[in-house]
């Protein structure tokens, strides 16, 4: 591979008879070995070809306020982008699948699973701190006969370059896309990435970009299916599953114990750190909320509270989605929030009388949260 701008300084992160990937500045390439059939969402010579030598992935801006490099990125368009930056590392801009993002490819994480004579290899940057999206929620963009239309900001991504070690019939290695998007899809479910852009939890952003590829072999048989039930959809599953988690940890600081945080587990109906603040001051003695502000992170980090919180989010969840009567709601959610209070007050034999006291409490779902833990917190050192 010929790199102008990094040609000795770039790290290989794995070399293979099939492929070559190295990460230098802010690009991850890979050069492909040997004849491949690629899939890509490659907005200049995307789609499915036999004919791709180089897959990319590159950092076109920061992911937060670079204003000036977007508009750049922008105006420029597609192909003017697509060209540069293959100009930029020496590659031919016509045998190369491209994917844009704002995250640094200092956090690209590679991830390779096996089984027997079958190996998958993924490298995974991925983002969702402003574009996480779940399928079906409102929509940033509108694309009108004039061009795309804006209709709210964003900010987040997850690229996938995928390479199959062994030939896919043409059904396979579309099944295959399938597969690693349910992989990301549950990655987001386990970390409990919620959307930005509705109550509930993202299956990946608006953004998202992948590169698939499998070797041309007609020496070899190939593989029929890539589905969850046969081993090689399973380990397609393990490699871009645990890549994506990784990368969004480094790119978003997302791993799993942060998730029991009570703003991640109900920050997408509305409690957020201010908004606890200013109530928590107003239902607590001073004394009593001037302790809780010096303990933050223990309070709002607590195991028990976190497990209450996410049974709430749960509630919440099947009531919206039908599964429970919506005139049941109010019960349940008293329910988890009187749990809530017992955990932070370390008290579970005072179920009954937190269940009682909060019976008078607000229906609104935060409010209900808050007021339960003053009441766990003012009752932990009574």
């Amino acid at each position: 591979m010929t790199v102008p701008l990094h040609p000795a300084s770039g790290d290989v992160l794995y070399r293979s008879a099939l492929f070559e990937a190295r990460r230098f500045g802010r690009y991850l390439a890979v050069e492909l070995l040997a004849p491949h059939r690629v899939i890509s969402t490659s907005a200049v010579g995307g789609g499915q070809r036999d004919d791709v030598r180089f897959l990319v992935n590159h950092q076109s801006c920061e992911g937060q306020g670079d204003q000036e490099r977007y508009d750049l990125v922008a105006r420029m368009g597609l192909d003017a982008y697509h060209h540069t930056v293959c100009v930029e590392i020496g590659i031919d801009p016509d045998r190369t699948a491209l994917m844009g993002t704002a995250a640094n490819m200092a956090y690209a994480v590679h991830r390779s699973a096996a089984f027997e004579d079958l190996r998958v290899d993924a490298f995974t940057t991925a983002g969702v701190s402003g574009n996480a999206a779940r399928a079906g929620d409102p929509a940033a963009w509108v694309e009108t006969d004039d061009g795309w239309r804006k209709v709210s900001p964003y900010a987040g991504t997850i690229n996938t370059i995928l390479l199959l070690a062994c030939p896919l019939t043409p059904s396979a290695h579309a099944r295959a896309s399938i597969t690693m998007t349910e992989a990301k899809s549950a990655a987001l479910a386990e970390l409990a990435v919620p959307s930005r852009y509705a109550p509930v939890i993202a299956t990946g952003t608006g953004t998202d970009q992948f590169c698939l590829a499998a070797p041309l072999d007609p020496s070899r048989k190939p593989k029929d299916s890539t589905s969850p039930h046969v081993k090689l959809g399973e380990i397609i599953g393990v490699a871009v599953k645990e890549s994506v988690k990784e990368a969004l940890c480094w790119q978003n600081g997302l791993e799993p114990s942060r998730t029991r945080d009570l703003f991640h587990a109900l920050g997408r109906f509305g409690l957020t750190p201010a908004r606890a603040a200013e109530r928590l001051a107003a239902l607590l003695p001073e004394r009593r909320y001037g302790l809780l502000e010096k303990n933050w992170n223990a309070v709002f980090h607590d195991p028990g509270s976190a497990a209450a919180a996410h049974a709430f989010a749960a509630v919440l969840d099947r009531v919206a989605f039908g599964t429970l009567p919506p005139g049941l709601a109010n019960e349940v959610l008293r329910q988890q929030a009187a749990c809530l209070a017992c955990s932070l007050a370390a008290k579970p034999e005072s179920w009954p009388a937190f269940r009682a006291e909060l019976a008078l409490a607000s229906d609104d779902p935060v409010e209900l949260v808050l007021r339960a833990i003053a009441l766990g917190w003012n009752a932990k050192w009574s």
